[in-house]
């Protein structure tokens, strides 16, 4: 199965609370963390929530 590689790019600061909370889920506190998920439509509903904050890669 594949797997995304998300990485925080922007601060939540000043965003709404469901996208800090989107944020949070995934496992991202600081600028420049990255967290391997699997691709599920679960974690796609996430990174299409902030996709201003995120970078995705697809990794094996």
């Amino acid at each position: 199965m594949a797997r995304l590689k998300v990485t925080q790019v922007r601060s939540g600061i000043g965003g709404k609370h469901n996208q800090r909370e989107t944020l949070r889920s995934l496992g991202l506190k600081r600028i420049g963390d990255v967290v391997v998920k699997e691709d599920r439509p679960e974690i796609r509903g996430m990174v299409n929530t902030i996709p201003h904050l995120i970078a995705v890669e697809e990794v094996e």
